[in-house]
């Protein structure tokens, strides 16, 4: 019983950091990114980072310099990456080899989830589980409460429509 009232008080700690530290870590992400999603996801990353390391901190007061150091090499870190990525495409695209991924077409993603939204209930989940949520087949029919057949018969007619209806053709 003394274990759970120790993790209750490390709970209510660990809380009552997560609403001090997390917000100012967001604006500041924001801030230098410019990216509200980013911003948020660099923000929870170092309260992570920070709170892992919480028992180490020997001045409680010192957390917001933490935190503010690790949102800062965050943030850093990502467009580090970023930029590794975009020189990796220039290099592909300036020695003429095919890009592995193309940019997005929203006008046919938007026809796509139209369709995908005139498709009947149960081939629109099994469609939705096994490419969305990539599961299994067998995943995925535990989840629908079907068999494997049953989901590869509403997947494959599924994919059928909606190559009819986008103008695809049969291609496999």
């Amino acid at each position: 019983m003394g274990g759970g009232l120790i993790f209750r008080r490390t709970d209510a700690r660990l809380t009552r950091l997560y609403e001090e530290q997390v917000p100012p870590a967001a604006r500041l992400a924001f801030l230098i990114t410019g990216d509200r999603s980013l911003a948020e996801d660099l923000a929870h990353e170092a309260f992570i980072r920070v709170a892992r390391k919480w028992e180490d901190i020997r001045h409680p007061s010192a957390v917001s310099g933490y935190m503010r150091t690790t949102v800062v090499n965050l943030a850093r870190g990502h467009f580090r990456h970023a930029q590794l990525e975009r020189r990796h495409l220039e290099r592909q695209r300036a020695a003429g080899e095919p890009s592995m991924v193309d940019p997005p077409d929203f006008e046919q993603r938007d026809a796509l989830l139209a369709e995908l939204g005139r498709l009947p209930l149960r081939q629109r989940t099994a469609v939705v589980l096994r490419f969305y949520e990539d599961l299994s087949e067998h995943q995925t029919g535990d989840v629908m409460g079907c068999s494997d057949a049953a989901v590869r018969s509403l997947v494959a007619r599924a994919m059928e429509t909606l190559r009819q209806r986008l103008g695809t053709g049969s291609q496999r």
